[in-house]
Order: C-alpha cells, then sequence, then structure tokens
C-alpha cells in the first residue's frame, strides 16, 4: 500500500502556522515512507473562498518548500460538484440519506430544545422508519439531504495521536449533506475527495475529532474502508491561550519571512511544536523525515516561544551558505537605501558577522 495523505486547507484567509505544522507533519509522514503528500483546496464556501487567499497559500507552501506531489494538479472541491451529486444520489437510492423538509423555524425550535434537554439537535422527524408515517411535504419548499447515521451502537476509532476514541451514535445528528440549492457540505466533501484521492491517513488538528464519527459513518454507508487519522493538538501563543489574530498574535506565516525567519528554521520550530526526537533541537528536513513518527506526536498543546524559534534561526543562519544570505540580505539594504556593490563581497562580510544574528534583519543591520 503507497502511503498517501493531504492538507486541505480552506482558501478564506492566511496560511498560519497551524496549518503549515499540519502539513509539515503530513508531509513528512507521506516522505517517511516513501509514499505521497497531496494539495486539496477545500473552496466549497463560495462566500468566504478567494482566488487571493489561494494564491496566499501557495505562496506560503513554496516559501517553506513543503512540494505537493500533485502541484500541478491542485484537486479543487468546486470541481468536484458532480461527483459529489453522483455519491449523494447514490446514498439516497441506498436508503443511507433522505430529504429534510424542515423550515428553519422548526429547526430554530429543534435547537431550542436541544439545548434545553442536552439531546442531539435535529429530532429526525423527515428519517424515515418502518411503520413510521412522515409528515405531508410542504409544496413551497426545497428540501435538504440529509445522512442517516447509525442509532444504535458507537463509533470507534484508533486516533494515531490520541489513542482510542469512542463516540455514542446516539450523539450524532442526521448531518446536512446537500443544502436546498443542491449544494454539497463539508463532511460529506471531504469524504468523497478523501476516498477519491486515495487518502491513507488523515493528519489533521484536533478540531475535527467530532467531524471524524460522521466522516467515519459516511465512509462505511459508500462501502469505502476510511482512512487513519491522527488529530494533531492546537498551538497555544506564548501566554498559553489559543492563537488568534485579534490578540495579536503573529499567525501568518508570510510575517515570520518578513521576520527575518529562514524557512528552514521555521519548519525546524514547527517540528518541534509537538513532537521530540530525544533531546534534538536543531536538524534539517532530511533528518526530520528520517526521524518522524506519529507515535512520537504529544497528545498535549503546544505553545509558542519566540526565543526559541529566534535560537533555532540563529542556529540555522550559520549553518546556511554565505551566498545564498547575501542573496536574501541584499533586498533588505536596498529598502534602506544601501546599495550592494557586488553579492561576493557581501557574502564576505556576511562570513565575518553572521555569528552575531538571530534574524535576517538583524544580519543586515551587521552589514549596514
Amino acid at each position: 500500500m503507497t502511503i498517501k495523505t493531504r492538507f486541505a486547507p480552506s482558501p478564506t484567509g492566511y496560511l498560519h502556522i497551524g496549518g503549515v505544522r499540519t502539513a509539515l507533519y503530513s508531509w513528512a509522514f507521506a516522505k517517511h515512507h516513501g509514499g505521497e503528500f497531496l494539495l486539496r483546496i477545500e473552496d466549497t464556501d463560495l462566500e468566504r473562498s478567494t482566488a487571493e487567499s489561494v494564491q496566499i497559500i501557495l505562496q506560503g507552501m513554496d516559501w517553506v518548500g513543503l512540494h505537493a506531489d500533485n502541484r500541478d494538479n491542485i484537486v479543487y472541491q468546486t470541481q468536484n460538484f458532480p461527483r459529489y451529486k453522483e455519491l449523494i444520489q447514490q446514498l439516497l437510492a441506498s436508503g443511507h440519506a433522505y430529504y429534510c423538509y424542515c423550515s428553519k423555524e422548526e429547526l430554530a425550535a429543534m435547537r431550542e430544545k436541544a439545548e434545553r434537554e442536552g439531546t442531539a439537535t435535529y429530532d429526525r422527524r423527515w428519517r424515515p422508519e418502518p411503520g413510521k408515517t412522515l409528515p405531508p411535504i410542504p409544496a413551497d419548499r426545497e428540501p435538504v439531504v440529509r445522512f442517516k447515521n447509525p442509532l444504535d451502537g458507537v463509533t470507534h476509532w484508533h486516533d494515531a495521536v490520541k489513542g482510542d476514541i469512542s463516540i455514542p451514535n446516539a450523539a450524532l445528528d442526521d448531518l446536512i449533506i446537500a443544502r436546498a440549492d443542491g449544494t454539497p457540505t463539508y463532511n460529506f466533501c471531504v469524504v468523497v475527495d478523501d476516498f477519491d484521492m486515495g487518502i491513507t491517513h488523515v493528519i489533521r488538528g484536533d478540531d475535527h475529532v467530532n467531524n471524524t464519527p460522521k466522516q467515519i459513518n459516511i465512509f462505511k454507508a459508500l462501502g469505502a474502508t476510511p482512512p487513519v487519522y491522527a488529530h494533531l493538538p492546537m498551538i497555544l501563543n506564548e501566554q498559553g491561550k489559543k492563537i488568534s489574530k485579534r490578540s495579536g498574535d503573529t499567525v501568518a506565516i508570510t510575517e515570520f519571512a518578513d521576520m527575518g525567519i529562514l524557512p528552514e528554521a521555521m519548519l525546524n520550530y514547527l517540528a518541534r511544536l509537538g513532537w521530540a526526537h530525544g533531546d534534538d533541537e536543531f536538524f534539517s528536513m532530511e533528518q526530520f523525515v528520517q526521524w518522524f513518527d506519529l507515535k512520537d506526536v504529544s497528545a498535549s498543546p503546544s505553545r509558542m516561544d519566540s526565543k526559541k524559534l529566534m535560537w533555532i534561526n540563529s542556529e540555522h543562519i550559520k549553518a546556511a551558505d554565505n551566498q545564498r544570505l547575501a542573496d536574501l540580505v541584499a533586498p533588505r539594504l536596498a529598502k534602506q537605501g544601501i546599495s550592494v556593490s557586488g553579492s561576493l563581497k557581501l557574502a564576505d562580510v556576511i562570513a565575518l558577522v553572521k555569528d552575531r544574528a538571530h534574524d535576517l534583519n538583524a544580519l543586515a543591520a551587521e552589514c549596514a
């Protein structure tokens, strides 16, 4: 079996450090096993997805050097709508999905009741069952399509990071897999794409744990084997809180490039945010691929440490080729109005001062 992993960002904003770490672990796992690392753009949120965000994601991936094996044939979910609709019809025909005609008012009342009683939100009033009489079909209302989740037992999987997880099926709603306008929803599209792309291991953030039992049940309804799941704990800021742009955290990967961080240092640092190989702190990506195993990923959140990042960056600057550093420093000097007569001379200067610099901006200051 060829190991296949994927990174599947939504193009609704910038590429942040949590996404890059997810991509890094997925890439390293695939490369360690001689497999494939694939990229998918999950752009079904038509109102928020933008072409500009897609380019930001691709530029960020290129900067850190995490090149997908399908870089020239990236999967875009919006191009797969006919396939989604085909399989939705298959689930309807097999009895694993059904039409629901609930109004917004009815759904709001169900949510209020569920919050009050601590039960599943949807009361399954349109779910067909033997001997059950369904309500009259409203003439003026387009239906959604709901997936028929099992009512009994549990959905269980062995998470490659978190261990055994079991979710009672009674706690799962019959989720909507197609909206009233026919567009498919996230959880259904993810299953179809992972199946069609032959994904064997899904490595993603643990904010998706609640989606996993739904996706496993959809896989089974389609007669397919679910992939292995590995859910990574979140990255916290230096105050131990969830990273957010609102609180002023630097989270866009391109901001680290502006700060003068080398891409290999960024990957080295992110690799250690939740994974360890003995006491090794400074290493190359070749070493990381050789060492990486999901069993060594921590199930606990990691915390950002800017001092550690700068130390790792300084170590990579010391090890970097002087001419390459000169090519990176020259534009920074030019912004200060300092012309460089020859890159070779700048490389000679860098060789003398680079041991004192923690980032490329500081290195430029040393050369000024």
